[in-house]
Parts: structure tokens; sequence; C-alpha cells
């Protein structure tokens, strides 16, 4: 006998997964419509620096650690190498302008004096034997002229008496002819024997000169190898303080190698460090102010070095006017250098948020403070206390001022 099977009403556990699938597309659908989208923290108010927008005059410096160095460092290079034989100053001693400092001690340059003065006595000695011979090269053409004049004259007589006698037919014409060729033959020979000793004495000249001229070459030669032997005594340029030696005795040291330096104390500049971001900014001629005691000393930037090492580079600065008390070489003084004009510009404090924005976001607050949302920005001109805002934001805003690292890549913050 078959039994009639009734059907099961209500909530069976077959139904559950479809209720909730449903209700997860409707919350789904809810949050699409109605929920708030951004990406949002939560943070503690006492871990915030919140800081004021405001519109103020903007002083535009840079704060700078400056270090007091010697108006002008001159380096010890000896011009002659050699051995240390004596050191005559110490380091941090007060030197005099030509004060010995090293005294060096070169064999080889000894021997190159000795070598010298030897060749110069050979070429006097050379010139002096030169001189005699020539001195009785002279006297030899001059006995020869004069014999020869002595000759021409006894032939013109003669020729002169036989002409009479030929006149007077009391001679032969080939006597006659024989005393005046002979007369004529005399006089030819007197004349290239004049010409002879003429050119003879220009070339006597000449060569006397030239060795004259070499002799006086390698008098110089001596006198500049003497000198070089004075250059082993390494004297002071300037007056000033001896402020670094690095020489031992017995160190053998070559021509040109620095050895140490001379610090000139007649007065001081300021050496400073400035980050690369100011290096199109800074220039020769800006004013800068640094405060000690109750005193404002100036200085004006004298040099501004191209190098940029480990994203810094280098100034010279030198005082405008009165010098601090008992200033020494190595102190540190805190500088403010300025770099333009004051004015007035929208400003925030300078904070912790630069290094992870860049200046180029930062959060703002809304009007009751507890929430703060992301918005782009743009910084111009910075010093050591505000960032002059260029876009973005208005005065009276309060924004964060404080770090990011925590909650960077939020677009809004609930502040508790």
């Amino acid at each position: 006998m078959d039994r009639k099977i009734e059907k099961k009403r209500g909530l069976q556990s077959k139904h559950v997964p479809y209720i909730v699938g449903g209700g997860l597309l409707v919350a789904l659908i809810g949050w699409m419509v109605f929920g708030d989208h951004s990406t949002t923290v939560r943070v503690a108010s006492d871990g915030l620096t919140i800081s004021k927008v405001t519109n103020e005059e903007f002083k535009d410096y840079v704060r700078l650690n400056g270090t007091v160095v010697p108006i002008q460092v001159v380096q010890i290079s000896p011009e002659e190498g050699g051995i240390v034989m004596e050191k005559v100053a110490e380091e941090g001693s007060t030197v005099k302008k030509g004060d010995v400092i090293v005294r060096l001690s070169n064999s080889n340059l000894d021997l190159q004096i000795l070598n010298a003065e030897a060749e110069l006595a050979e070429k006097q000695n050379l010139l002096r034997n030169t001189q005699v011979a020539m001195q009785q090269d002279k006297l030899n053409n001059e006995t020869e002229a004069a014999t020869l004049g002595m000759d021409v004259e006894r032939k013109r007589r003669a020729f002169e008496q036989n002409q009479r006698l030929y006149n007077e037919k009391l001679i032969s014409r080939e006597t006659y002819l024989q005393a005046k060729e002979d007369y004529e033959l005399a006089q030819r020979k007197q004349e290239l024997i004049g010409e002879r000793l003429k050119k003879d004495d220009q070339y006597r000249s000449l060569q006397m000169d030239q060795m004259e001229d070499n002799l006086a070459n390698m008098r110089r030669n001596v006198l500049l190898v003497r000198e070089r032997k004075q250059k082993l005594e390494v004297r002071s340029a300037i007056d000033g303080e001896l402020g670094l030696l690095d020489v031992e005795l017995g160190q053998n040291i070559t021509a040109g190698q620095k050895i140490g330096q001379i610090n000139d104390l007649s007065d001081f500049k300021i050496q400073a460090e400035i980050d690369e971001h100011y290096i199109d900014r800074v220039r020769q001629g800006l004013q800068a102010t640094f405060t000690r005691g109750d005193k404002t000393y100036q200085l004006a930037v004298r040099k501004v070095y191209p190098e940029v090492r480990q994203g810094r580079f280098r100034t010279d600065l030198v005082f405008r006017g009165e010098r601090p008390d008992n200033i020494r070489s190595g102190q540190t003084y805190y500088l403010n250098l300025e770099l333009g004009q004051s004015e007035q510009a929208i400003l925030i404090p300078r904070g912790a948020f630069f290094q992870t924005t860049g200046g180029q976001w930062i959060f703002v607050l809304d009007k009751d403070g507890s929430r703060a949302y992301r918005r782009d920005i743009r910084i111009g001109r910075q010093n050591p206390q505000h960032y002059e805002v260029l876009e973005g934001l208005e005065p009276g805003e309060q924004v964060i001022t404080s770090g990011y690292e925590a909650f960077k890549d939020y677009e809004t913050l609930k502040i508790r």
C-alpha cells in the first residue's frame, strides 16, 4: 500500500546560500552608490604637527656653518730637491719673509757647481791664449804692412829717378819700364795686403766678441748654479705662521714637492659649504651676517667654487668692517647668507613632510580639524624657517607639517 509524502514548508538549509549571496550583493550595491571610496586611515592628533598657513614677509636667506681660515695659505715647495739636513722652524711658529725653514743637501748639485766652475776656468784660459795669439797676429800684420810701405816708398823713388834719367836720355827705355812696373807692383801688393789686414781685423774682432759672449754666458751659468745652491735653504715667502711642515731629517725631498704651508694671519676669511640646491643663486658680492655676543658682523661672498662634492659646494666670505675679538683659525660661525630681497608671500613652516612629498603635495585640515585631505601644492623659495607656497594654499588654512612616512599612501586622514 502506497504512503502519501507531504511537502515541507518554511526556510530550509538549501535556501541559506542564496539568501547570504543576495544580502552581500545588496550591500555591495549600497557601498558602490553611497559609500566613501577614498583611502582613509585614522591617526592620533598627538603625533602630528599642525601649522597655520600665513601671509607675511619672506626673508630670502640660507643658514650656513662657516669655518674661520687664514686669508691666504702659501704652499712650501722647494725649488731644488735634496736630503733634509736641518729643520730650522717648527709647526706653529711665527716666521718672517725670508726666514729659513728647512736646509737641504744635494751632492749632485755640488758636483754640477764644480764642473761649471772648471769649464769656466778652461774657457777663460782658452780666451786668454786666443787673445795672445790674435795680438801676435796683429803685430805681425802691422810689421808686414810697414815693410810693404817702405818697399813701395823705395820703388817710388827709384821710379822717379829713372824717369828723370830716361827723360834726359841717360838710361834705356827697358830700365825705365822695369822701374815703373816694380813700383806699380809694390803699390798693388800694398793695396791687397791692406784689404787682407782689414778683413783679418774684422774677423778677429768678431771672434773676440763671440768668445766674450760665450764667456759671459758661462759666468751667468755658474752664478745660476750657485744660486741653486742657495735654494737648498727653503725660506718663507711671507710673514705668517708655519701651519704645517711634513718633513723628517734624512728624508729625500724632490723639487716642487709640497712639504708644508704658511698661514697668512694678517686677516681671516670664512669658508662655508652650501647645498647644491642654491648653486644658481649664490654669486660673488652677496651679503651675509652673523652674531657673536651682542654684535652683528658683516661679510660678503668673495669666491664661489664651481665644483660640487656630495651635494654641496664651497664658498669663501670676507669681512666687511669690524672683525670679532680673539678670532682664531678653525672657529665655527653660524651665518645668514642673504639670497634676495624680503617680500610678502604665503608661507608654511618647514617640516619633515617635505622629505616625503618633495613639496608637491600636503595634507590640509578641514574646518573642524577632524579630517585632513591630500592636496597638490607648489613650493618656491625656502629659508631655515619657512617654505614659500606659490600655488595650492590660502592664508588661514591649517596643514600637517610633520613626517608622512606612516600614511603617505592615503588620501584622507581621520584625526582622533
